[in-house]
């Protein structure tokens, strides 16, 4: 089931004219052009990325969104989690996903990366918890990449994990310690977050924590496209970028300082760390006025990684 079967979304090439000159001439431009490669967080998928796909096509630009091990169409949704919903077996209900690590994650990822890099350079892009899984393919193929973006995004170097990261004081005021998840014993290896609750305080927790000042009917969308469960395991994997791996790809990082559940205090410590694993090779930061989804103007993005673009060519 969690096969390497890729899901992806491409944007279209956007070249004009149609002669076959010009098609020939467009196609050889392109091959010499970047690629990227976004990398969604936990309880997302592909479709996460759909705002900015449309934005990159419409610039011209290739992206493929990834739909990771366990997500997109190969989610899973408890039977509990449908309505009627049923909460008690909601707690104990199994989920396939639960045998999922970070190495599937990265199987995956590079896979993706092998075929994209045919045809041209891969910017690998990841956001929120999808920063773990860029580390990890960073480690095996960092020669197929030529640039990093971590979307206020995981990164961890001389912290572990996750885990390890969200202990520290810089992670305290996050949001997310206030959105109840579902209390699933440890040995079911499932974090479960029930996104279709009834219950009006965990919608007010939810979307302070994805979506900040976002209008209710906004954030409701959003909600409507999670999934409700993540492996228990990808919080807890060692995720560290290497040095002398992941530490030689030039990278950016798209700080969000209106993140309630990255706190802009966990960012900088992330970025601090980081640097100080690779001084030679710096993160690049960009400060943007965005929640933990990301900006709201789809332009904002398309800006940012357009200018990414540019430095890979």
């Amino acid at each position: 089931m969690w096969g390497p079967r890729p899901r992806v979304l491409l944007t279209p090439n956007l070249t004009g004219g149609g002669a076959a000159n010009d098609r020939a001439r467009a196609d050889g431009q392109r091959r010499g052009a970047p690629t990227f490669v976004l990398v969604h967080g936990a309880g997302s998928n592909s479709y996460g990325w759909s705002p900015v796909l449309r934005e990159l096509g419409m610039r011209g630009h290739r992206a493929v969104a990834v739909d990771l091990p366990g997500h997109g169409t190969g989610a899973y949704f408890p039977l509990s989690y449908r309505v009627p919903q049923d909460p008690e077996r909601l707690r104990t209900e199994p989920s396939p996903i639960a045998r999922v690590t970070l190495e599937d994650f990265a199987a995956h990822v590079v896979g993706v990366v092998r075929a994209v890099h045919r045809n041209g350079p891969v910017i690998l892009a990841g956001q929120s918890l999808g920063g773990v899984t860029v580390n990890a393919v960073a480690n095996q193929v960092p020669e197929l990449i030529p640039h990093l973006v971590y979307a206020s995004a995981f990164c961890p170097t001389r912290h572990a994990s996750v885990t390890q990261l969200m202990t520290t004081p810089e992670a305290a005021t996050s949001s997310l310690f206030r959105l109840t998840a579902v209390q699933t014993p440890p040995e079911l290896g499932v974090n479960r977050v029930n996104w279709r609750s009834a219950d009006p305080a965990f919608f007010v927790a939810a979307k302070e924590a994805l979506g900040g000042d976002l209008p209710d009917a906004e954030v409701r969308a959003l909600l409507n496209t999670l999934e409700p469960d993540e492996s228990a395991a990808i919080g807890s994997a060692d995720a560290r970028g290497l040095p002398e791996k992941w530490g030689r790809v030039p990278r950016t990082f798209l700080r969000f300082t209106e993140d309630r559940s990255i706190p802009p205090a966990l960012q900088d410590l992330m970025i601090r760390e980081a640097d100080g694993t690779t001084p030679h090779n710096p993160f690049r930061v960009r400060s943007l006025a965005a929640p933990h989804i990301g900006p709201r103007d789809v332009a904002v993005w398309g800006n940012e990684l357009e200018q990414v673009a540019g430095m890979c060519r």
